[in-house]
């Protein structure tokens, strides 16, 4: 199995459309058996479900995620794990212990920019974290 976790520093990046790069597991038995970083250069935040898809990914562990990214890793067949914090690593981590704290309904909606930072309509994702600037 391939698990993709949003990456931004270490963590689980809080908004799908805005990854820059993704980190992959292969899990094996219940292990993490390999991972590496890759750069989603080339695809933007439309075709993201497309890199996944690309990479064999069954799982994708995030923050949050507006509807039509959802309806996209949906209809590619993804398991979807939601309103996901902190370190990537742990995330994938607690996922296999099936201990993973996480949102099913966070929700990326109402996006506005104001002075070059991206926050959705309520401020953040719902998790005490707020999108990157780009």
């Amino acid at each position: 199995m391939k698990i993709a976790v949003t990456y931004e520093n270490e963590l689980v990046c809080q908004h799908f459309g805005q990854t820059k790069e993704f980190k992959l597991y292969t899990i094996e038995n219940g292990e993490i058996k390999a991972q590496e970083v890759k750069p989603a250069t080339g695809f933007a935040h439309g075709t993201l479900a497309n890199f996944l898809t690309l990479n064999n990914v069954e799982v994708l562990i995030c923050g949050g995620l507006g509807g039509g990214a959802r309806t996209a890793i949906t209809q590619a067949g993804i398991k979807l794990i939601p309103g996901v914090t902190g370190y990537a690593d742990n995330a994938v981590k607690d996922y296999l212990a099936n201990t993973l704290n996480f949102n099913p309904d966070i929700s990326c909606a109402g996006h506005h920019h104001d002075n070059n930072t991206h926050e959705d309509s309520y401020g953040s994702h719902g998790n005490g974290h707020t999108c990157s600037s780009h």
